[in-house]
């Protein structure tokens, strides 16, 4: 077993990393390439490992094995612009005037002066067809991206250098896109009067700031949770995306004590304290003085996906969980990146006009799904920071850390949102839709029975339905003993009639 691991070479990005000893966090595809055998894949911990064979080894250059890294790894900013910090220009240079009209190497010369901002000593590029820095069959892209000449490579990336997220099209984003969930919720909705659809947006206004508070195990008093569903009900309508706007809804949102006027000065992380002075570190923020930049760039990639033909969903992903990966405030970020994902899936079409998606509730409902999304980059970035915590809980980051938060691959974020956004329409909306109609049959049933206020209606509704359709002796003597033993059979049946309990 010992001789055959010998003849097995790392290849691509796996070569590059050992090589020039560039600490990194582990990429979702790696190579290698072994002197015998066929090609093989295996899949560790949701990473996938190829090994191919010999005929597949690129050589010993920087060049070749960054070419096979773009064609066989994929493109990761992150893992390039390290390896470019360390790599020597020279072999760039040798390796892009050896194919001057070859795609990769055309890119690889875009990339190096995208992520390092440095120009190379090479004249402009004047033969060759353009080629898009990422393949769209591949990657999502902007539609219109910009063309540089001197590299003869279109740049559709949806970001800039400052934020620049890459999303893969995976099997099950591929599918989820035909599935065309907005066709979806419309065909649901269609199904229900305007005046239940008006009712229900209120409900589901209050049912998503509930939820959202609650994933943080916080509750808002009356005065906070009506200024977040006050927000919710602009989403539709306006692009919080902003830095103004979104220091205005922090302000609205948390404790008056924690409000910001900018972003954070402070280096905050999410932990938790299990002994005295002693912390477990889930999460690690950006650097304070990096995130005017972050930030910037994140702003600036959303309102380049908003001009683009992107999806919606993968828009809402990248800006969404972009923004509390780079966890700009003190207080507030989660229900903020919640609150993003309502924002832009509405701005971006995929809501129908005057309704909205819980999506929340979904996210509370389903804990385990909803942290695996989060810790799919915070757990493998603890590695990548060096840090120290006083006495006092106060973090100081040592290391450069911007480049993991400026080029994040969010393809699991993606996934995750659309199983979401799926269950929201097809369970938590249906759900919600169905109830209030039952209820609007119920009601109309009951008074014809008896008039009387609808607070006891909607009270023996919900006593009924918490005791399997009947009011119990108890409930009756303390709330309606008023009621005729006829008149409480009757309204029982018409509400084992109106939410089809018979």
């Amino acid at each position: 077993m010992e001789i055959s691991l010998l003849k097995i070479r790392p290849a691509g990005y796996a070569y590059l990393l050992k090589k020039w000893e560039v600490s990194a966090i582990a990429h979702w595809h790696s190579s290698f390439v072994s002197e015998k055998g066929m090609h093989r894949s295996n899949i560790k911990n949701g990473a996938i490992e190829d090994i191919y064979p010999l005929k597949y080894w690129p050589g010993e250059t920087v060049g070749g094995h960054l070419e096979f890294a773009l064609k066989y790894d994929g493109v990761s900013l992150s893992l390039l612009q390290r390896i470019f910090e360390r790599v020597p220009q020279a072999e760039l240079i040798d390796y892009i005037k050896s194919k001057p009209t070859g795609k990769y190497a055309r890119r690889i010369w875009f990339f190096y002066e995208f992520l390092t901002g440095q120009q190379l000593p090479l004249e402009n590029s004047t033969t060759g067809n353009y080629v898009e820095a990422l393949e769209p069959k591949t990657y999502y892209t902007i539609s219109r991206g910009h063309k540089s000449q001197r590299h003869r490579v279109v740049n559709n990336l949806l970001g800039t250098k400052s934020f620049c997220p890459i999303i893969r099209k995976t099997d099950k984003l591929i599918q989820m896109d035909y599935a065309d969930l907005r066709t979806r919720c419309e065909d649901i909705v269609t199904a229900y009067s305007p005046e239940l659809l008006g009712r229900a947006l209120s409900y589901l206004y209050h049912k998503e700031t509930k939820s959202s508070f609650a994933i943080e195990h916080i509750k808002p008093n009356a005065s906070r949770a009506e200024k977040f569903i006050t927000s919710l009900a602009l989403a539709e309508k306006e692009d919080f995306c902003t830095k103004d706007l979104l220091i205005e809804l922090q302000n609205r949102i948390v404790d008056t004590r924690f409000q910001d006027s900018d972003y954070r000065h402070l280096q905050n992380y999410v932990g938790q304290t299990v002994a005295y002075q002693k912390e477990v570190i889930h999460f690690i923020s950006p650097k304070p003085e990096d995130l005017s930049d972050l930030m910037e760039g994140l702003i600036v990639a959303h309102n380049r996906m908003k001009d683009n033909v992107i999806s919606p969903v993968i828009h809402a992903a990248a800006i969404a969980y972009g923004f509390v990966f780079l966890h700009p405030f003190e207080d507030g970020n989660g229900r903020i990146h919640r609150f993003l994902i309502h924002n832009i899936l509405a701005l971006q079409g995929m809501v129908p006009p005057g309704l909205m998606f819980p999506v929340s509730a979904v996210m509370q409902k389903h804990p385990a799904d909803y942290d695996a999304s989060l810790e799919a980059f915070s757990r493998p970035l603890l590695s990548q920071v060096e840090y120290t915590l006083n006495e006092m809980g106060e973090m100081i980051v040592e290391n450069d850390t911007a480049g993991w938060y400026q080029y994040m691959d969010m393809t699991t974020q993606a996934e995750a949102l659309y199983d979401f956004v799926s269950k929201t329409i097809e369970e938590e909306l249906v759900e919600e839709l169905s109830f209030l109609a039952h209820y609007d049959k119920t009601k109309k049933g009951i008074q014809t029975i008896i008039d009387m206020p609808d607070r006891l209606i909607d009270l023996f509704i919900q006593l009924c339905l918490q005791n399997n359709g009947h009011l119990s002796a108890r409930k009756k003597t303390v709330h309606f003993e008023f009621l005729t033993d006829d008149e409480l059979s009757a309204m029982e049946q018409a509400l084992s009639s109106g939410y089809d309990l018979e």
